[in-house]
């Protein structure tokens, strides 16, 4: 399906493929569904919706592909640039996730009374977790698509890598808060996330430099890319092992090995292969998870209540996304610069993905399950379809960007 779906997007459609592959799956499910509604007997919507059932969308996201997206999309993270805009980054990616998580929850908890809805603050807070964080592989997707000073898009794209760790740590605290099976305090939480992320920080540039250190023994392409391969996997298992944040690692290692390894431990034809495989691997995997992402609609079984909770979730989003990048730049602006337009372009590019519907797919089942699922593929359709194609037009408008060439 992706495979078809690629070529006919490229032939005939040309979205951008993220947002083509997001739509052509979902639309797959849509017309699946319709199929038995009108002809109940046939098999093939059992027979897709059993496959999908069968595919754990958050083990296989969180324990497998994530690693490699992560590691794909840090290696091409500039460090100087990444060291300059280290604060803005650091504030958005910690507080700025934290202070998002508590504003929706405690709107969309405000909501739910009004609506009628029995889904207590600690369960807004788990959705709030869960959603905060921008999605590092939807960004990663939208910014191949649009041009951007080279300020604003590390801003973007560093906010991304660092900030879904956040908020993984922050997902599963808010989890074990609402399911009653931790007696965490707020203070021992907040050390806990310091930890895991301090932790995986050093562990991460840990393994770099090994890396780096094995790649200036030998000049092989394909040990060398082994050896890349073996940081992502191998990285992300370690820290999950020692309960330290693997997607902070990956990413990590990732910027280390593409800004030192590539340059003092690579050869050129070396180089040439490292990101050439990084860059197949990004949009092959990028590739089939929105197609999945798209057809897991199919497994949702979503009622009227659950809908109209997940419509208003999206503004609900949305503002708490506003007031989060106003007031984090409204600090910052005393000792860094932004770019004219910032505020509009990190709220609006502010893209949801897959990892938000794993960690939703992977609460324990009941009424707050089936709000929650809905919440977030509201917030991630809406942010994907209508943020991802209208970005770069809000770019130029705020902006003196010219479009993008999709020709070069």
């Amino acid at each position: 399906m992706t495979a078809g779906f690629s070529w006919l997007n490229r032939r005939f459609i040309r979205l951008p493929e993220h947002i083509a592959l997001l739509l052509m799956g979902l639309g797959a499910a849509v017309l699946l569904l319709a199929v038995q509604y009108l002809v109940p007997s046939l098999w093939p919507v059992s027979t897709v919706e059993t496959m999908l059932r069968r595919i754990d969308l958050e083990s296989t996201l969180m324990d497998g592909i994530l690693a490699f997206l992560l590691f794909a999309a840090a290696v091409t993270v500039e460090w100087e640039e990444l060291k300059r805009r280290s604060l803005a980054i650091t504030l958005l990616a910690t507080i700025g996730v934290v202070l998002s998580a508590l504003l929706v929850a405690a709107m969309l908890f405000v909501a739910a009374e009004v609506l009628g809805l029995s889904l207590s603050f600690a369960w807004c807070f788990v959705f709030g977790a869960l959603i905060a964080p921008t999605d590092p592989i939807a960004v990663s997707a939208v910014l191949q698509h649009v041009t951007l000073p080279d300020q604003l898009r590390v801003d973007v794209k560093g906010e991304s890598l660092f900030n879904d760790g956040v908020g993984v740590v922050l997902f599963s605290l808010a989890l074990s808060m609402a399911t009653g099976s931790g007696d965490t305090g707020i203070g021992l939480a907040t050390l806990e996330m310091l930890a895991e992320i301090a932790g995986a920080l050093l562990l991460g540039s840990a393994i770099g430099f090994a890396a780096l250190h094995a790649f200036r023994q030998i000049d092989d392409y394909s040990v060398e890319v082994l050896i890349s391969l073996a940081v992502a996997m191998g990285g992300y298992a370690l820290a999950e092992a020692i309960a330290v944040s693997g997607p902070i690692t990956v990413v990590a290692s990732g910027v280390l090995i593409g800004n030192v390894g590539t340059s003092r431990g690579m050869s050129e034809r070396t180089r040439a292969y490292f990101y050439g495989f990084w860059r197949l691997v990004d949009d092959l995997l990028n590739a089939a998870l929105f197609v999945l992402l798209g057809l897991e609609v199919l497994v949702l079984h979503l009622q009227a209540t659950p809908f109209l909770f997940g419509l208003v979730a999206v503004p609900v989003v949305l503002v708490a996304r506003t007031v989060t990048v106003t007031a984090a730049l409204a600090v910052l602006g005393r000792w860094l610069h932004f770019e004219r337009g910032a505020g509009t372009i990190l709220i609006w590019a502010a893209v949801r993905g897959a990892i938000s519907a794993a960690l939703a797919l992977s609460l324990p089942d009941g009424t707050e399950r089936e709000l929650i699922l809905a919440a977030t593929y509201a917030v991630i359709l809406f942010s994907a379809i209508v943020q991802g194609l209208t970005l770069e037009r809000v770019i130029r408008r705020v902006t003196d960007v010219p479009a993008k060439d999709e020709n070069k």
